[in-house]
């Protein structure tokens, strides 16, 4: 209780800081944003681009803790995101935006199925649609409208004269090009070396720098099997270039039958009858009942450090992700016990078009296998974040005053 109340001492003073330092925030020189990736930061760290100007992109997706949100609420821990308004509490877990420059743009691939795409369910189709996703979404940033956010950008003189010089003297002229302009600089941001650095030990490992343990070394010969695991059927290993881009997913979607998050349902005020559709609920697919339940497939980058886990953040621990796979394949009776209840895996929330092919295609694993693929997992940590796995896998321990624990109170839910 006493360490709850100095976390939120810490972010009252926090939220009234903006305030005392003027409407544009912490002052900038021009020389500071020389390139867009570097405006691009900036305003990745902006929260007076929020309604109450107490929340940046960087809230849900904190740098120093592989670029996901870790701010505790009451009751849901971490699972989904508290909004600008400090009581909205969304229904999906905030994704990592390392190595998010990889997807491609929304779309289908030769084989008719969707690929690509932001979020959970892609409705954003490249990273810039996506940076103007949060700032408008009404329980997250909380702005009104295009218009209001550029207002707040306009408030900067050193963003007015960065706009100026990447984008053209004409660019605040026009609401819509300006807010444009702002979701190119977030994406040239997220594009950048600082968020898909490729220096984790399985990286030096592929250029000879280090050698795997030999739990390690099963693991990645399983992650890599096709005829022990069926892993990288969806976490592919390769990227455009080799195993030296890889970022373990192939960007497609899949119901692997993932249960809904009660507690997080509970939290955000959902209807007793929600269901997240998933992918149906994708604009451009709209609602094709074969989509139902689909979820993008995350890359396993920094996957150890950026728990909870699934798209409602519904399994807290990375040895429980492995098992829920493994329960689809085992027949033993203790494999149908999710670890983190000791009672049975929840039903799926979609129970239509559960990937069981995927799913089924290879063999149990007995616990040692389990305890080598998570092993392996673990090397998938880039290098700033190795520190964190001391702590386990699940890192939402906030230490840092400017992470705080809230009480949230029920409001609509919104998908991340």
């Amino acid at each position: 209780m006493v360490r709850q109340f100095a976390h939120f001492l810490a972010a009252s003073a926090l939220i009234l800081l903006p305030v005392a330092m003027g409407l544009g925030g912490t002052a900038h020189g021009g020389t500071d944003y020389p390139t867009i990736e570097k405006l691009g930061d900036a305003l990745f760290h902006d929260a007076n681009l929020s309604m109450n100007r107490t929340m940046s992109c960087s809230t849900c997706h904190t740098s120093a803790n592989g670029f996901t949100d870790i701010r505790d609420t009451e009751k849901v821990g971490h699972a989904v995101s508290l909004g600008d308004d400090g009581k909205s509490l969304g229904d999906r877990n905030a994704p990592t935006a390392t190595y998010a420059k990889f997807s491609p743009p929304f779309g289908k691939d030769a084989e008719e199925n969707y690929v690509g795409g932001q979020f959970w369910d892609g409705r954003a189709a490249t990273l810039e649609d996506q940076a103007g996703g949060p700032p408008l979404n009404p329980i997250e940033m909380g702005m009104g409208d295009k218009g209001s956010v550029v207002k707040r950008l306009k408030e900067n003189q050193d963003y007015m004269s960065a706009f100026a010089t990447h984008f053209g003297p004409d660019v605040f002229e026009n609401d819509e090009a300006a807010f444009a302009a702002m979701g190119k600089a977030l994406a040239a941001y997220e594009r950048s070396d600082a968020l898909s650095t490729f220096d984790s030990k399985y990286d030096r490992f592929l250029r000879g720098e280090e050698k795997l343990t030999d739990q390690e070394e099963l693991g990645r010969v399983l992650m890599s099997s096709t005829q022990f695991t069926n892993c990288n059927t969806c976490h592919t290993i390769k990227g455009e270039h080799g195993l030296s881009d890889g970022v373990f997913t192939n960007h497609k979607y899949f119901n692997i039958g993932v249960p809904a998050n009660k507690l997080a349902r509970a939290a955000n005020g959902s209807k007793p009858d929600a269901v997240d559709l998933g992918l149906a609920q994708n604009p451009a697919v709209g609602d094709d009942p074969t989509q139902r339940g689909k979820f993008k497939v995350p890359s396993l980058r920094n996957i150890a450090v950026t728990g909870p886990y699934m798209h409602n953040g519904v399994f807290k621990d990375l040895r429980t992700v492995v098992l829920f796979y493994v329960k689809y394949k085992s027949k033993k009776p203790s494999r149908q016990i999710n670890p983190e209840t000791g009672e049975k895996w929840d039903a799926p929330e979609v129970p239509d078009n559960i990937a069981m092919e995927e799913l089924t295609s290879a063999p149990a694993l007995d616990d040692k296998r389990v305890d080598a693929i998570v092993a392996f997992l673990k090397t998938l940590t880039d290098k700033r974040y190795e520190p964190l796995l001391a702590k386990g896998e699940n890192i939402g321990r906030p230490e840092d005053p400017a992470v705080h624990s809230v009480s949230a109170t029920p409001r609509e839910a919104a998908k991340n």
